[in-house]
């Protein structure tokens, strides 16, 4: 069935045709509940009837034109994100790869407008920003970067929440930037301290450098703000997104404010796809349906009672090392790998995520149900205690 299918995914044994919510159905009409959301994809839920209307109207209106051309919804889009973010600008891709595509060759062109030799980016340990050769290079995962190399030169990588790691890189004349995902997704769910976000912010400011956001996975309502760093006093100088702003319809968006807003000219960068009219249609009616129904603040409030549960519940579990979260964005470390609890979840009807070998992921809608919430926990539960 899939022999004509590159073989770069391992995928499990089934196959979803309908979904509604939180819930998904398989061909054989068996139903699952979704608590990985197509990895932070669909936050409004599952064949969500706005989006859908949205996505109708406009390919029975306009699909593409190209950016050589002036396009309503981006214009309406971009007005939109720069608003819920106190961003000034925005390119619009395909995806969250790109939309870091772009971060990166804006600190490139920055730092060689600044005369630098070398522009080079500070990047962090077990960090994720896509597969292309540029951001596969930033990701800090050696199995995503075997057998690819030569790599791309122009980074330099400290570990994940130590910001005087990063300050004691101020000597280094060539470093023009900071990529960083405020929340760690692929890595395991990783939430910093309170301070880090704003030390790197003060570290950028005295060194001149741009400090670049990756909210790809944590942006859209997923922490319970619109965006992770909203959790802070500050504002980044580029972020990204993608993943949740279309809801299954493939955008990415690399957002930029004061200095970085302009460093972009016309034929610098581009986008054949990027930004088109169906792709921006279905993103705005994503917002919409985000505001209407305060989808931030119910992700803060069910991620709070997820984490009490689970820490409650699993306290006496001495496999267990740690539950984290931040919103809807949710990880249970083990002590040991835990890949097979995957399979054993699909089993019980309830999709999950092990990432960085040994932590559950969770990601469910921001849509889910109260009963649905205790019925993600109670089978988690479950399949942690007979685990370990």
């Amino acid at each position: 069935m899939t022999h004509a299918i590159m073989p770069t995914y391992a995928r499990l044994p089934v196959t979803f045709v309908k979904g509604e919510g939180a819930l998904l159905w398989d061909t054989a009409g068996k139903q699952y509940l979704d608590a990985l959301s197509g990895i932070s994809v669909c936050n409004v839920g599952h064949a969500r009837r706005e989006v859908a209307d949205a996505i109708c109207a406009q390919a029975n209106t306009l699909m593409h034109t190209s950016n050589l051309y002036h396009i309503e919804h981006q214009q309406a889009l971009a007005e939109k994100l720069c608003a819920l973010s106190g961003l000034d600008s925005v390119f619009f891709g395909n995806s969250g790869a790109e939309a870091n595509e772009a971060a990166i060759k804006i600190a490139r062109l920055y730092g060689h407008n600044k005369g630098v030799a070398i522009p080079t980016v500070v990047v962090m340990s077990n960090s994720f920003h896509g597969r292309t050769m540029a951001t596969v290079t930033a990701t800090g995962n050696v199995k995503s970067q075997t057998g690819f190399a030569p790599l791309v030169e122009g980074f330099v990588r400290v570990e994940y929440g130590d910001a005087d790691a990063v300050a004691a890189l101020a000597g280094n004349p060539n470093i023009v930037a900071v990529l960083v995902e405020p929340v760690q997704g692929e890595g395991g769910i990783r939430i910093p301290a309170a301070d880090y976000l704003p030390r790197l912010r003060a570290i950028c400011d005295q060194n001149d450098w741009l400090l670049m956001l990756d909210e790809v996975q944590s942006g859209m309502c997923r922490t319970g703000k619109w965006f992770a760093f909203q959790h802070t006093a500050i504002k980044p100088d580029v972020m990204t997104l993608a993943k949740a702003l279309g809801n299954g319809v493939p955008i990415g968006a690399c957002l930029a404010g004061g200095k970085a807003a302009n460093v972009f000219g016309p034929g610098n960068h581009g986008s054949t796809f990027g930004g088109n009219p169906l792709a921006c249609s279905a993103a705005r009616a994503v917002i919409a349906v985000m505001e209407t129904e305060q989808l931030a603040e119910k992700a803060a409030s069910l991620g709070d009672y997820f984490v009490t549960q689970f820490r409650a519940q699993l306290a006496d579990v001495a496999g267990v090392r740690e539950v984290r979260g931040s919103g809807l964005m949710l990880g249970i470390e083990l002590e040991k790998d835990c890949a097979e609890l995957v399979k054993q979840a699909l089993e019980k009807g309830l999709l999950i995520n092990v990432t960085a070998g040994n932590v559950i992921r969770l990601l469910p809608p921001l849509v889910i149900t109260q009963a649905q919430a205790d019925q993600i926990i109670t089978t988690v539960v479950e399949l942690v205690r007979a685990f370990v």
